[in-house]
C-alpha cells in the first residue's frame, strides 16, 4: 500500500514546535477534505496541536480537514504545509481535549517502546445502541447487530457473513473477520480502541 512506504520524519510547524513535543506514531485512519471527498490515512508523527499524515488526496494549504484517526477518533484542522505523499495539519481543540490528547499519545508512545501487544482480551460489553453499518471488503455497505463489543473486536449478527480472513470496516473502525459464529461472526479490530471512543467509532455511519 502506498501508505506503508518509507517514513521521513517531518519538523512541526513553529506554532506547534513552541507549545507541544511531537511524537512518533503509526495510526490509520480517515481524512475527509472540504469537497467532501474521504482517503484513508497513516499519520506518522502528531501532538495535541498538530499532527502530519500520508495519504492519498492532497488538499491545500488553510483547508479544513475532518480526520478520524484509530485510538484517537474524531480530529479537525487546518492544513498548514504540504510533505511528500501527504501534509501536516493542526489540531483543533479545547484545552481539556488537549490534555486528553497528550495523554492518549503517552500511552501509545508508551505501547511502542515497551512493544504491548495490541491482542489483549477485553472485557465484552453490549453496547446501548447495537445497530450498525458494516462495510464488506468489496465495498458493499450492509446493516448489521452488535451482539458484543470489546477494545478489540465484537460480534457481528448480519443478513451477509463474510468469508473468514476477509477484511470489513465496522462503523469507521477497520477490521477483520476471524470467525463464524451460529448466528453471526466475529471480527477481530485491527488496532485497539480507546473506552471512551469505541461506541461512537463503530456505530459511525
Amino acid at each position: 500500500m502506498a501508505l506503508a512506504q518509507q517514513q521521513k520524519s517531518y519538523p512541526p510547524s513553529t506554532e506547534d514546535k513552541h507549545r507541544f513535543q511531537r511524537v512518533k506514531v503509526h495510526l490509520l485512519g480517515r481524512y475527509m477534505l472540504p469537497d467532501r471527498r474521504e482517503f484513508p490515512c497513516q499519520v506518522i508523527n502528531m501532538s495535541p496541536g498538530g499532527l502530519a499524515l500520508l495519504g492519498p488526496g492532497i488538499g491545500n494549504v488553510g483547508e479544513r480537514v475532518v480526520a478520524y484517526l484509530d485510538h484517537i477518533g474524531r480530529v479537525e484542522g487546518k492544513i498548514t504545509r504540504i510533505i511528500d505523499n501527504g501534509f501536516a495539519m493542526t489540531v483543533g481543540a479545547t484545552p481539556r481535549k488537549r490534555d486528553k490528547l497528550a495523554a492518549q499519545l503517552t500511552w501509545l508512545a508508551n505501547r511502542q517502546i515497551l512493544n504491548l501487544p495490541e491482542d489483549r482480551r477485553h472485557d465484552r460489553i453490549v453496547p446501548r445502541n447495537p445497530l450498525a453499518v458494516l462495510e464488506l471488503e468489496d465495498g458493499v455497505r450492509v446493516q448489521c447487530r452488535i451482539i458484543d463489543l470489546s477494545l478489540s473486536g465484537a460480534a457481528i449478527s448480519a443478513e451477509r457473513k463474510p468469508p473468514v480472513g476477509s477484511r470489513v470496516t465496522l462503523g469507521r473502525v477497520q477490521a477483520k473477520v476471524v470467525r463464524h459464529l451460529e448466528e453471526g461472526f466475529a471480527i477481530e479490530f485491527t488496532h485497539a480502541q480507546m473506552a471512551d471512543t469505541l461506541e461512537d467509532s463503530v456505530t459511525a455511519r
